[in-house]
């Protein structure tokens, strides 16, 4: 069984390539924040956030990372006499994992702490595609190990008074404490260890802020400076495949096309013709993707696997014992997930929406929902056609960061250029593609495919496009809520997000529907009376 999948929601302005034209990523931005408690180092970290105005810039706060008590230890903590201000009280270890993983940008699976009984929840918040991320506690700039992964350090210098009142005001509204078991606890812990432990780590700070959140312009300062680090990791690359790719080279071994038989020419012929009614198109794209799906699911392991027939004699067959995930590439990857149902109709469907930036060209993810254990997958990752292989690059790039292995990666789509399949086995070469069809040209000027589709997602699917440039983002969130719900139902009664024409008919009926039984109602009422 694979574990319920989690949504990654990066918003309208989605997120640009975190990584070169070679697959090779850059290192997330880790900002620390220390400072005593109540110093306002949350505060700060979020009005640094607010001021950046980006989805990709998270904080991770280190009170997560508290140590699960004994039973003798929650005794303690019960009559104050627990020491959470010490080093001891925080799994550094844990800590030091999720930050290597996050400067690395995979996904990292941050635990929740529940201070009312000092333990871990089961559930776990899911950190992933941070650009920059901002680490705040009390103890940041205090593991050498830990500062070494930092690229910039602050400390929030604030007074003791200040603070004191904070954490009153923290601890009795949100941690459910006393007033005189709170000020005990800083009298006997929270002040030593601050003077012990916490105030010597100013020295490792690259930026020391007094009054904390008071202090607007040094907050200003080190915003700009972050916004300079994105800035600067932003990468353009989809126009300059064409000039660092020799696509005119042989295909790599990795690609496999299918022969080329006269019913796969006959189905091109009809997909390619632009007279081709919609539900046509609709039809022989699926055709089309089944057998694809059926080439490329010959590249996944089978073992011997022996079984008895109905005549009790015994039958040497394979069976395949690999969990198969599909994930398609929305909008226009949608069209394969019929095929995948067809060839393996337990498939478990994962998501990814990548759009084409209007203004750039590039490609943005918006969003990402794929299985919790994906890694012990194999994956086929669809796609309709690949053009200069951008997008490809992209979604391979999110699997590889939720550490799926580049080898257990197909890549299947119905229509492909040489420079996108040279693209896809230049950054990733153990990653196979299965394609119906090679088409000899891409438009320098356009980067469309020659002949090609046409604009495959627009034919196949009735589409919302949400503009980055609209102002109201809440009625984009709206929309994608919509769209959320379709997607968590597709395991169940086979609704998919790439119909949006569906789902926007099925509000109108159901808004119709309503009215009109509302009508009836009060009709019905008025006669009465």
């Amino acid at each position: 069984m694979l574990e319920h999948k989690k949504n990654t929601y990066f918003g309208t302005q989605g997120k640009s390539p975190w990584y070169r034209w070679d697959g090779t990523k850059f290192d997330c931005y880790i900002v620390g924040v220390a400072g005593g408690s109540g110093s306002g180092k949350t505060s700060v970290s979020e009005r640094i956030i607010a001021n950046l105005n980006v989805p990709w810039v998270v904080v991770l706060s280190m009170d997560s990372y508290y140590k699960v008590l004994t039973s003798e230890q929650k005794i303690e903590a019960l009559n104050n006499n627990y020491n959470f201000d010490h080093p001891n009280a925080f799994d550094f270890d844990l800590l030091l994992e999720n930050l290597k993983d996050l400067k690395e940008g995979k996904r990292v699976e941050v635990p929740i702490y529940d201070f009312v009984t000092h333990s871990r929840q089961p559930q776990t918040n899911t950190l992933y595609g941070a650009n920059v991320v901002i680490f705040e506690g009390i103890f940041a700039l205090y593991d050498r190990r830990i500062t070494d992964l930092m690229d910039l350090k602050i400390f929030v210098d604030t007074d003791s008074d200040i603070r004191l009142v904070r954490r009153l005001k923290r601890d009795i509204d949100q941690r459910g404490r006393d007033i005189n078991g709170v000020i005990q606890q800083y009298l006997n812990f929270v002040k030593p260890a601050f003077d012990q432990h916490i105030q010597p780590t100013v020295k490792n700070a690259d930026v020391i802020i007094p009054r904390g959140l008071e202090n607007l312009v040094a907050i200003d300062l080190i915003t700009k400076h972050i916004q300079r680090q994105l800035n600067e990791r932003r990468y353009s690359f989809r126009w300059e495949l064409l000039k660092k790719i020799d696509y005119n080279e042989e295909l790599p071994k990795t690609v496999i096309v299918l022969e080329q038989t006269p019913q796969l020419k006959g189905i091109h012929t009809i997909m390619r013709d632009r007279d081709t009614q919609r539900d046509d198109f609709i039809f022989y794209s699926e055709r089309l993707a089944s057998l694809v799906i059926e080439r490329g699911l010959s590249e996944v392991t089978v073992k011997d696997h022996q079984v008895t027939t109905p005549l009790d004699l015994p039958y040497m067959g394979k069976r395949c014992n690999e969990k198969i995930c599909g994930v398609s590439i929305l909008r226009a990857g949608g069209i394969m997930e019929n095929g995948l149902r067809r060839v393996v109709k337990d498939a478990f469907i994962g998501k990814i929406l990548i759009q084409t930036d209007p203004t750039t060209g590039e490609p943005l993810l918006h969003f990402a929902k794929l299985p919790n254990n994906i890694h012990d997958c194999y994956v086929l990752l669809m796609d309709a056609q690949i053009a200069t292989g951008a997008a490809a690059l992209m979604a391979i790039r999110i699997l590889l960061d939720h550490n799926v292995p580049e080898d257990r990666i197909i890549f299947l789509t119905l229509l492909a250029t040489r420079l996108g399949l040279h693209v896809i086995s230049n950054a990733f070469p153990k990653v196979k593609v299965c394609t119906s069809m090679i088409d000899p040209k891409i438009n320098e000027e356009t980067l469309f495919i020659e002949p090609g589709v046409g604009n495959f997602g627009g034919k196949n699917i009735d589409c919302i496009y949400l503009s980055p440039t609209i102002e109201h983002e809440t009625l984009n969130s709206r929309i994608i809520t919509i769209l959320h719900i379709q997607i968590d139902t597709t395991e169940h009664n086979h609704l998919y997000l790439n119909d949006t024409n569906r789902i926007i008919n099925n509000l109108i009926c159901f808004s119709f529907n309503f009215y009109i039984h509302l009508i009836i109602i009060i009709c019905a009422n008025f006669l009465s009376n």
